[in-house]
């Protein structure tokens, strides 16, 4: 064995400035042992079963070895040239990366070790792969396996010719990509042009080709950026026709980017995605997003040309303040509902946009908050005389909330202090019903709450009385007349009391069936609540901008009890079920006045505080002295078990006014979850409701085989079935291939999709199929 090792010069006294002098030849020594598993640095080990010296070279014949610090080459015959670093290798050739852990085997190559370049010639090779877990990626640990007629090595760059690249198990592949040449730099980028993706045999059938690309860029970066074309999609709509879409994403520099999707269909529209993203300093960020269609059809109620612009922000900005915000703006109801791709989006009628910055500190919240909210009403084309869409919309421009949670003002005296204030200029519009009028209040309308209140305890036993005042002052800078808005200011006086009676828990423990645990543990929790308003007598005056204008007189007690099981398992304690039953009763029936038969009407729906704070189904239309009963029962007997049911039951109707049961399975890789809503009222409170909503699943995103799964959601008021979801995914070790058959029906949409993807692990997905609309 034959062993050089460089020495390390030290530097006496001053440094000079001289030319540059080449570095010393390495000393060799003999010593015929194996090589040793590691080699320091400037360190160079080579070995043969035969060797010779001729000048510089060294002639190893026989299992032969080279290895430095940063690689291990072996060959059946080495020749190594000690001045230029150079050498060539023959048979069976052997080179491991240690840095990257890249790999290759090849006939014959040609390597100079200092400048750590080379050919190697019959290639085939692998190299670890970074796995990047994200939702609905489909993950491999398997290394990219590569195989070409030559490749050469230029220090970090490796550049292949005439081969492919695959990370699927070898020897048959799933998919595999040639090209004449690949250029790829461990770590950062691969490159391949003239790229054609192929499938692999299917029975009689040879490779298929899957689709050709003129330049392929992959980033390997830990986070990956590189301007350029996104991958096409075509895909079929049984309502907008065919269509064909491609983009561009533009990485600007470290801090920002932008992205751009446009897509054609054949039945006379385009659509626009534009994103953009920007994180300017530390501490800071922003998004906003556009989806904008041209619908060059005449107007129907299905076309509709319109517009979604949503933007988010963040920033610290120093000494305790901090700044979020979410911008969303549609241009009409029919455009989300004509275009959407989700049911959840389809329903929602609600635009929010909010803005604020604040501070938070020992006890105290301070809050400056625009915001705006849109109501959508949709309106069937053409139904409506100049617009196919109503709305209710409300300003705040701005307002300041100065808070402070329960603050104990001496010590060891029980009296606790907190307060809520606000002042702000608020607007509101809102349309006349059956008119395609609109009411509007002025643009700044000024308003002004105080709302301080002082709490004690008292105790006798375990049992606890939980007092608290309140007084509430509100100024108004205009007023409302029944359906109109008034120039003329109003204030709002109101006192409270809050009286809370605690009951200590009655508890037992009994001896538990196996399967459930060890113990189980009963607990009965009950207790009540009186509620008291007086002074607000100008309730239908107010106008409603937010729930501050839901104040009024009220004179109630709310009561409930509460049953728990809990089931001791292995030391851990852990609640299995619980039985939740209240109630309000109201000594007031009418609120103070507040609810009424103002509008003219049998029935109004009246929003008051009470309400709302009980049950988010809303129950009165006029006076009553008891709420419906509320039930929520919840079981969870073993992890993967869990049942839902939530009921209000009216005693003032006589029956179920509202129902909402959910029950969800999880076993291994079943997933199974039913619901069920009901809901009965009066036109005036809300429009009935019976729907049913499911979903199945075998499997999961990375699991390999076969996965399938179901959603959708049935109307049996309309007996319409108004969105379905079915896909079935295969996962390979390397890639999956889904498909996806989407029915969406509901408000002005009536459309049947069938969507597609080719995923490749650890790449990402080609195809219609976005990755967020997924199921596995």
């Amino acid at each position: 064995m034959l062993f050089a090792a460089t020495a390390a010069g030290q530097m006496m006294g001053p440094p000079s400035i001289a030319p540059e002098q080449p570095a010393p030849k390495p000393q060799v020594r003999v010593n015929r042992v194996q090589p040793p598993n590691e080699v320091g640095e400037n360190q160079i080990l080579i070995f043969g079963v035969k060797e010779m010296k001729e000048g510089p070279w060294y002639r190893l014949r026989g299992k032969s070895v080279v290895q430095t610090d940063t690689l291990l080459l072996k060959a059946d015959d080495i020749d190594y040239n000690e001045d230029t670093g150079e050498l060539d290798a023959r048979g069976n050739v052997y080179l491991l990366n240690f840095a990257g852990g890249e790999e290759l085997w090849c006939d014959h190559a040609e390597y100079n070790i200092n400048d750590e370049t080379g050919k190697f010639y019959e290639v085939h090779g692998q190299a670890p792969t970074r796995i990047v877990t994200r939702p609905h990626l489909l993950t491999t640990s398997n290394p990219f396996y590569y195989a070409g007629d030559w490749a050469e090595r230029l220090k970090e760059k490796y550049v292949l010719h005439d081969g492919f690249i695959t990370n699927c198990t070898m020897p048959d592949p799933w998919w595999l990509v040639r090209a004449p040449v690949f250029d790829i730099i461990p770590g950062e980028r691969a490159v391949s042009h003239s790229s054609i993706f192929w499938f692999r045999r299917v029975g009689p059938f040879r490779r298929i080709p899957l689709f050709y690309t003129p330049y392929y860029y992959k980033s390997l970066e830990k986070r990956p950026r590189q301007s350029g074309f996104f991958a096409p999609n075509i895909g079929n709509s049984s309502l907008r026709g065919r269509m064909i879409g491609g983009g561009y994403y533009w990485a600007i520099n470290r801090s920002y980017d932008m992205g751009y999707r446009g897509q054609y269909f054949t039945n006379g529209a385009f659509a626009h995605n534009l994103a953009f993203r920007a994180k300017p300093w530390v501490g800071t960020s922003f998004s906003a997003y556009l989806f904008a269609v041209n619908d060059f059809e005449p107007p129907s109620a299905t076309s509709v040309s319109g517009y979604l612009l949503s933007m988010q922000g963040k920033s610290e900005l120093g000494d305790g303040f901090y700044a979020r915000g979410e911008l969303n703006y549609l241009s009409s109801f029919a455009f989300r509902q004509s275009f959407t791709q989700s049911y959840t989006e389809g329903i929602g009628s609600e635009v929010h946009s909010i803005g604020y910055v604040a501070r938070d500190w020992s006890t105290y919240d301070l809050d400056f908050v625009a915001q705006r909210i849109e109501t959508f009403q949709f309106v069937p084309f053409p139904a409506a005389t100049t617009s196919t869409n109503q709305y209710a919309l409300i300003h705040k421009l701005p307002e300041a909330d100065f808070t402070s949670r329960d603050r104990q003002i001496w010590d060891n005296i029980p009296v606790w202090v907190s307060w809520h204030m606000s002042g702000g200029l608020l607007s509101r519009t809102e349309p006349v019903p059956s008119t395609d009028e609109y009411v509007r209040s002025g643009n700044f309308v000024d308003r002004l709450d105080v709302y301080p209140e002082v709490t004690t305890v008292l105790r006798w036993w375990d049992f606890a009385l939980v007092p608290s005042f309140d007084i509430r002052e509100t100024q108004y800078g205009e007023s409302r007349d029944q359906l109109n808005f008034v120039n003329q200011s109003i204030d709002r006086n109101g006192h409270e009391v809050n009286v809370k009676l605690v009951v200590p828990s009655l508890a037992r423990i009994y001896k538990s069936p196996k399967w459930l645990g060890d113990e189980l543990k009963h607990v009965i929790e009950t207790g009540a609540d009186y509620h008291y308003v007086g002074g607000v007598n100008n309730f239908n005056s107010i106008i409603r901008f937010d729930v501050t204008d839901l104040f009024s007189d009220t004179d109630e007690v709310e009561y409930w009890v509460t049953n728990r099981l809990y089931a001791k398992r292995k030391g851990s304690v852990e609640e299995i079920f619980s039985w939740d039953l209240r109630q309000q009763r109201y000594f007031d029936p009418t609120f103070g006045g507040a609810v009424s038969s103002w509008c003219g009407q049998p029935s109004c729906r009246d929003m008051v505080l009470s309400e709302i704070e009980l049950t988010p189904f809303a129950f009165v239309d006029g006076p009553r002295h008891y709420s419906p009963v509320v039930s929520t029962i919840r079981l969870m007997p073993k992890p993967g078990i869990g049942l839902e049911w939530r009921a209000d039951y009216d005693p003032f109707r006589h029956n179920l006014v509202a129902s909402s049961t959910s029950v969800d399975l999880h076993f291994g890789r079943y997933g199974f979850s039913i619901g069920h809503n009901s809901l009965k009222a009066v036109p005036a409170l809300t429009p009935d409701v019976n729907q049913i909503q499911g979903q199945f699943k075998i499997g999961n995103e990375n699991r390999r085989g076969w996965n399938a799964g179901v959603q959708g959601n049935y109307d049996f008021r309309l007996a319409r079935l108004q969105f379905m979801s079915s896909q079935v995914t295969y996962n390979t070790n390397c890639c999956g291939f889904s498909f996806q058959y989407r029915r969406l029906a509901f408000g002005i949409l009536d459309e049947n999709q069938v969507l597609g993807s080719f995923s490749i692990a650890n790449v990402g997905s080609f195809g219609t199929l976005k990755k967020q609309e997924q199921m596995f």
